[in-house]
């Protein structure tokens, strides 16, 4: 999914709540739904959403089954791999999909809330703002989150593509990341850029515990010198 910005010169380009809420992937589910774990949709690699946080949540409070225990909203390799360990346990294909038989004992093990569940923080910093600023050479991009987080913006040219793995998604093109500090604002200036030129970028952010949200990919456009 690719949103195109306001190309005008000195228009602030800016995702709007009700857009971030569809797009952002690494948001939080409330500890009620982990307990009461009504899955009900079909999960692959490339799922995205809260069915996948849940799952997420879910397999990562028993680390025998997914001892990464990132909650981040994708469907990558290593939910992958906690699937199939958990299809192993319970005599199940192997074959690292959430299909209807691995729904139906999810539900099964976890539907009462008698499964084991994370006490620990597995809340992914939800995105309340995510903006960016632009001029024909350079441009400034800041978000806010709901909790405390380190961030950062990955942008370039071209389509951006991302890999998950134990931490941050590894992702193609430039990277400006702030500082050390845990806050919930954060800025960054984006230098030497090309007038007229459409840019692909996405937010990256973690909590202190290693919750990772990532907004999907979208594009802005610099000004025309």
């Amino acid at each position: 999914m690719t949103q195109t910005l306001a190309r005008s010169r000195n228009v602030v380009a800016i995702i709007g709540l009700g857009l971030l809420a569809a797009i952002t992937f690494g948001f939080s589910a409330l500890s009620a739904e982990a307990q009461t774990a009504p899955f009900n949709t079909q999960m692959q690699v490339g799922s995205r959403g809260s069915q996948v946080t849940l799952l997420q949540q879910t397999l990562g409070a028993d680390q025998t089954l997914y001892p990464q225990g990132l909650v981040t909203g994708y469907f990558g390799s290593l939910s992958k791999s906690a699937v199939m360990n958990f299809q192993a346990r319970y005599g199940i294909s192997q074959v690292g999909r959430v299909g209807p038989q691995t729904l139906a004992k999810l539900n099964q093990i976890y539907g009462s809330g008698s499964g084991p569940i994370n006490t620990g923080d597995i809340d992914a910093p939800l995105f309340l703002t995510a903006n960016v600023f632009m001029s024909s050479t350079t441009a400034t991009a800041s978000w806010n989150t709901s909790e405390a987080a380190t961030g950062r913006i990955y942008y370039s040219t071209s389509p951006l593509t991302y890999t998950e793995t134990n931490g941050l998604p590894i992702v193609s093109g430039n990277v400006v990341a702030t500082d050390s500090i845990n806050r919930t604002a954060q800025s960054v200036a984006l230098s030497n850029l090309s007038p007229n030129t459409t840019y692909y970028f996405m937010f990256v952010v973690s909590d202190q515990s290693g919750n990772v949200s990532v907004t999907w990919p979208s594009t802005f456009r610099t000004n025309a010198q």
